[in-house]
C-alpha cells in the first residue's frame, strides 16, 4: 500500500478542474421508480437495463458538469460558422467520388450490354420463327405440287396465292383477306408471253386448219400483188428473193 500510494504521488498533477473534466457519479434518479438505480440492481445479462444505467449515468455527468462550465465561462455550444476541418484530405475525397464514379458507369456500362443482348436474343429468335415459317410454307407446297403431279389432287388453289402470309398484306387474319386480281407486272407479263400451258405442237396443223382454205390468197402465195413484178416485170428474180 506504500509503494502504490509513493508512485501515485509521482505522477499525479495538481491541476485545476477545468484542465481535468472528471466527473464521477452514480446513475441519476430513475423518473419512474424515484430512486437512484445501484450498480447492484442492475442485472448484467439485461443488455436494456445495462444500457439504460450506463445512459443514466452520462445523464448525472451532464448535470453535474454543464453548470460547472457555463460558471467558469467555457462555451459548451459550437458556433454556427463554426468550421471543422474533415478527418480525411481533399485529395483522399476526391480519389474517393472518382472511384464511385467509375463503379457507377461500369454498373451502367453492364446494364447496357445486358439490353443489347437480350435484344439480340430476342430478334435471333424472331428470325428463326419466320426462317422457321417460311420453310414450312415450302414444304406445304412442294407437297400440294407433287399430289397434283402424282394425279392425287386436282386442286391449283396454291398457284391463286400471289402473296404468302408473311409477305404482303399483313392487316387482318388470312381468312379475312380477300384475293385480288393479278397486279400490273403480272398483267403485263401475261400480255407479252401468254398465261402458260402447253407450247410444244401449239402450231401444228390439225384436220380441220388443213382444210380451212378461206384466209388464202393465190396473188400473195404466187407473188402477183401490187408492186411486185413477175417473171416478166421490173421485178424480176429480185423480187422472187
Amino acid at each position: 500500500q506504500d509503494g502504490l500510494k509513493q508512485c501515485l504521488a509521482e505522477f499525479r498533477q495538481q491541476l485545476t478542474w477545468v484542465e481535468r473534466l472528471d466527473v464521477t457519479l452514480g446513475p441519476v434518479t430513475d423518473p419512474v421508480s424515484q430512486s437512484a438505480s445501484t450498480s447492484d440492481a442492475v442485472d448484467p445479462e439485461n443488455d436494456f437495463q445495462r444500457e439504460m444505467s450506463f445512459y443514466r449515468q452520462a445523464q448525472a455527468a451532464v448535470l453535474e458538469a454543464l453548470p460547472r462550465l457555463r460558471k467558469l465561462q467555457v462555451p459548451t455550444r459550437r458556433p454556427d460558422d463554426y468550421f471543422a476541418e474533415m478527418a480525411k484530405s481533399d485529395q483522399q475525397m476526391q480519389k474517393i467520388r472518382q472511384k464511385l464514379k467509375s463503379k457507377q458507369e461500369a454498373m451502367e456500362r453492364s446494364e447496357k450490354a445486358k439490353q443489347l443482348r437480350a435484344m439480340r436474343k430476342y430478334g435471333k429468335k424472331v428470325q428463326v420463327e419466320i426462317l422457321q415459317k417460311r420453310q414450312k410454307e415450302k414444304k406445304n407446297m412442294l407437297n400440294a405440287v407433287k399430289k397434283y403431279q402424282k394425279g392425287l389432287s386436282d386442286k391449283l388453289d396454291f398457284l391463286d396465292e400471289e402473296q404468302t402470309p408473311s409477305q404482303g398484306n399483313k392487316k387482318g387474319n388470312p381468312s379475312q383477306r380477300t384475293k385480288k386480281g393479278p397486279n400490273a407486272k403480272r398483267r403485263y407479263k401475261n400480255q407479252k408471253f401468254g398465261f402458260g400451258g402447253k407450247k410444244k405442237g401449239s402450231k401444228w396443223n390439225t384436220k380441220e386448219s388443213f382444210n380451212d382454205i378461206s384466209s388464202f390468197q393465190s396473188k400473195v402465195a404466187h407473188n402477183k400483188g401490187p408492186g411486185k413484178g413477175g417473171r416478166g416485170g421490173k421485178g424480176g428474180k429480185k423480187a422472187l428473193n
